[in-house]
C-alpha cells in the first residue's frame, strides 16, 4: 500500500462480486486493491469520501459517431468525449463513417488519430470499415489495432460508405474470419426495405412501416449463415426487431460467434409516443412499438442480448427536418445514455450491477479492453463514475455539451445525476466542471 495515492472510499461500491461498501485504492491511473471499507489510508494517500453515491466503473461504449474530421459541424472529438464524460463514459470507440475521409485505410485512419489526439477527453478508439472494394485494406487495419470492421447491409446514407451485397459480405467476412477480426454489421436487408411502402411525410407511422421488422430478421438470417460457414466472429448493431430473438438465440446455442447490442433509444422511447414530425426521434433501424419493448428488455435480462451502447448519431439541426424520409436519422444519446438507461431499467426491476454489465463490462469485452476497462477490480484502469441513482432531473437540451443540443430526451425526468468522472484516477468532469483532455488513443490489444 506504500505507493498508493488515492483511495476512494463509497458504502456503494460495484465490483464484479456485487456491491459493497468498500475503498479502491489506486496507483499509477491503476486499481490497485479494492479493500473493506474501513481499511486504514495510507498516510501518503488522498481520500475522496464518497458517501452514499455509488462508484461504478466508467462505461465503455462501443457504437459512437464522432464524425470528425469531415463533418465536425455535426459533431466532432471534443464535444463527443466532453458529453460522454459528462454522463460517465470513460471510453469511446468511434464509428469509421460520417467522418471525411471514413476509416477504410490505414492512411484514412492515421488522419482520424491526428485528429482526435489532442481533443479526447476520455479514451478513444477506432472501428475500421468494411467496403465493397477495399478487402485488401483490412488486414493492415486490422494490424493497425482498429477493434473490428463496420459493414452496412443496407445503403448507408452517406455516398462514401457503400453497403455490401451478400457476395461482398462473404468476401470482407472471410478475410477478416483468417485473422480472427470481428465483422460488426448494420443488418437490413435492401430488398425488404425497397419493397416496404415509402410515403415519406411528418407522420412517423409512415416511417415506421418504411423500416420493417423483416429488413432486420432476414438481414440477420443471412449474416448468422454466413458467420457459420466461415466460424467468423460477428457482432448485430442496434438491435430494435425483436422478432429476430428466437434466431439469435438458437444460433448461440448452436455455437454461432454472434453477439447482439441495442441501444437506450429502443429501451425507453416507444412508437406510440413519438409526435408527427419530430424527427429527432428518427433512427434507423427505427423505435419501434412498446410490446416490442419489452421482448427487447426480457433478451437483456436472459443474455440473448449482450449489451446496450448509445450508437450517438448527430447532425446539424437544420437536416432534421419534419419530413421522416429526408430527415437526417440518428439519436443523439452520449451524455443521457446511464440515466435514460437506468430510469427504464430501475422501473422494470432491474438493478445498477446490471447496467453496468450490459454498458461497461460486456462491451470491453466486445472490444477486448477487458483486461483494462469495465470493473472496479485489481490491474485494471481507475476509470470511474460517481452516481446519485436516486437523485432526479429534467432534461435540458441547452445542459448538453453535444455540439448539436437536438434529444429526443427534451423535457424527461430521469433517475442519476452523474456527480464526477475519473479517468485512470483523475478526476475528469465534476459539477459541470472539466479538465484539459486527458483520454487516450487506444488500439486493439494483440
Amino acid at each position: 500500500m506504500s505507493d498508493v495515492e488515492l483511495v476512494l472510499r463509497s458504502t456503494r461500491v460495484i465490483t464484479p462480486e456485487g456491491t459493497r461498501a468498500a475503498c479502491v485504492a489506486v496507483a499509477g491511473g491503476t486499481i490497485t486493491a479494492v479493500l473493506p471499507y474501513d481499511a486504514e489510508v495510507p498516510s501518503n494517500a488522498r481520500l475522496e469520501d464518497l458517501g452514499d453515491h455509488v462508484l461504478l466503473p466508467g462505461l465503455v461504449d462501443t457504437h459512437v459517431h464522432v464524425n470528425d474530421p469531415g463533418r465536425t459541424e455535426w459533431e466532432g472529438f471534443w464535444t463527443a468525449t466532453r458529453a460522454a464524460a459528462a454522463g460517465g463514459i470513460t471510453t469511446l470507440v468511434d464509428m469509421p463513417l460520417n467522418s471525411l475521409p471514413p476509416t477504410t485505410t490505414v492512411a484514412h485512419l492515421r488522419t482520424k488519430q491526428a485528429v482526435a489526439a489532442d481533443k479526447a477527453h476520455i479514451d478513444v478508439g477506432f472501428w475500421g470499415g468494411a467496403l465493397p472494394d477495399n478487402v485488401k485494406d483490412l488486414r493492415p487495419l486490422h494490424e493497425a489495432g482498429v477493434f473490428g470492421f463496420k459493414a452496412f447491409l443496407s445503403p448507408s446514407g452517406v455516398d462514401e460508405f457503400p453497403h455490401l451485397d451478400q457476395d461482398g459480405l462473404a468476401r470482407s467476412l472471410a478475410e477478416i474470419a483468417s485473422f480472427g477480426g470481428l465483422l460488426i454489421v448494420h443488418a437490413e436487408d435492401p430488398h425488404h426495405l425497397d419493397a416496404a411502402p415509402q410515403h415519406g411525410g411528418p407522420r412517423y407511422a409512415d416511417f415506421l412501416a418504411s423500416r420493417p421488422r423483416d429488413a432486420e430478421d432476414t438481414a440477420i438470417a443471412q449474416l448468422i449463415d454466413q458467420a457459420r460457414r466461415l466460424d467468423a466472429r460477428v457482432h448485430v448493431l442496434h438491435l430494435s426487431s425483436s422478432d429476430a430473438l428466437p434466431l439469435i438465440a438458437a444460433a448461440k446455442a448452436d455455437g454461432v460467434r454472434v453477439t447482439v447490442e441495442t441501444c437506450p433509444h429502443y429501451l425507453t422511447l416507444t412508437a406510440e409516443e413519438v409526435p408527427d414530425g419530430a424527427s429527432e426521434f428518427k433512427c434507423c433501424p427505427p423505435i419501434r412499438e412498446s410490446a416490442n419493448q419489452d421482448v427487447l428488455w426480457q433478451a437483456l435480462a436472459d443474455g440473448t442480448i449482450d449489451c446496450v451502447v448509445t450508437d450517438h448519431s448527430p447532425s446539424t439541426a437544420d437536416l432534421k427536418t419534419d419530413d421522416f424520409a429526408t430527415a437526417w436519422g440518428g439519436i443523439s444519446g452520449l451524455q443521457l445514455s446511464l440515466s435514460a438507461v437506468w430510469t427504464a431499467a430501475r422501473g422494470r426491476g432491474h438493478t445498477l450491477e446490471d447496467v453496468v454489465r450490459w454498458m461497461s463490462s460486456r462491451t470491453a469485452r466486445l472490444v477486448g479492453l477487458d483486461t483494462r476497462k469495465g470493473a472496479i477490480a485489481p490491474g485494471r484502469d481507475a476509470d470511474f463514475a460517481v452516481l446519485a441513482p436516486d437523485e432526479t432531473f429534467t432534461v435540458d437540451p441547452a445542459a448538453l455539451q453535444h455540439r448539436n443540443r437536438v434529444t429526443a430526451y427534451a423535457g424527461r425526468t430521469l433517475y442519476g445525476v452523474v456527480k464526477s468522472t475519473w479517468l485512470r484516477g483523475e478526476r475528469i468532469v465534476a459539477d459541470g466542471q472539466f479538465t484539459d483532455p486527458k483520454g487516450r488513443l487506444l488500439t486493439r490489444v494483440p
